[in-house]
């Protein structure tokens, strides 16, 4: 992989990797039109890891008011820290519902997981749960406060969906938050902030792809590099969605699904398709 093609990779990867519109399915694509061919997801993992960490510091506020307002209210049972306590326990609820129906999906459907018509179809479907939402649903204004132990399931529920193909990880627990009633900042915050235990998770079981000659395969230097601006363009990508999302509708993102999905259902083969191992 040479320079050129690492930056690409990571400006896809980071980009796409919080709008409803499927980093995977992007990354898949990007390789195939860049004629690269790569043994398991050694990369895919990598750059997932960049997008995870900037996550982490742009929402390294409500990150230190979590973990900290967490502590002080079971070691002081203050009222002020009970909203802080009971977000990191939703968001503990919500990333365990993902963790054990991911899991189960994977399993269930092997490598078929990753079939390119899958993936076509994938994006369809996102394509017509965003027209829906924006047809026929009124936008919430439930705040952070009113979140409940059954939006976290059903939050987590949606997440679990996004293991398959073509179907957003971000745009799956937005649209949920959405539906549920949440307002737009507070369904956001709660979609990103469960991208970090999510993405890290996933990460540190798929860790044994990093001992079957990924980096040598790719070299070292273009990881760095693709990690670095995936991270950046991770950042760039969580910015503008935030500035999106308060004046623009989500049917734009629907429109681009359907062409992405027509094109994965009519150009791409399974050998396209890095294989999980």
């Amino acid at each position: 992989m040479s320079i050129w093609e690492a930056i690409i990779l990571g400006l896809v990867q980071g980009l796409t990797e919080f709008l409803p519109i499927s980093s995977t399915a992007h990354i898949i694509i990007a390789s195939h039109l860049l004629g690269i061919h790569f043994p398991g997801l050694v990369l895919e993992i990598f750059l997932h890891i960049a997008s995870a960490l900037a996550v982490i510091i742009y929402f390294r506020a409500d990150l230190w008011r979590i973990v900290f307002g967490s502590i002080y209210y079971l070691r002081y049972r203050s009222p002020h820290y009970r909203s802080h306590f009971y977000m990191s326990l939703y968001l503990g609820a919500a990333t365990a519902v993902t963790g054990v129906l991911g899991l189960t999906v994977s399993k269930t459907a092997g490598e078929w997981i990753r079939s390119p018509n899958l993936m076509g179809v994938g994006l369809l479907l996102t394509a017509i749960v965003l027209i829906a939402l924006e047809r026929f649903h009124r936008y919430g204004n439930r705040e952070e406060s009113s979140i409940t132990w059954l939006d976290s399931i059903l939050v987590g529920i949606g997440q679990a969906i996004a293991v398959l193909p073509g179907i957003s990880r971000s745009g799956s627990t937005l649209v949920t938050a959405l539906f549920l009633g949440l307002e737009r900042e507070t369904a956001v915050r709660f979609s990103f902030l469960l991208a970090i235990p999510v993405i890290l998770g996933s990460s540190v079981l798929s860790i044994r792809h990093f001992f079957d000659g990924g980096f040598a395969d790719f070299g070292i230097l273009p990881m760095m590099v693709s990690f670095i601006v995936s991270f950046a363009a991770s950042l760039i990508g969580i910015t503008w969605l935030i500035a999106f999302l308060r004046t623009s509708r989500l049917i734009y993102f629907a429109v681009y699904c359907i062409l992405l999905g027509i094109f994965c259902l009519t150009m791409l083969s399974p050998a396209d398709v890095p294989a999980l191992d």
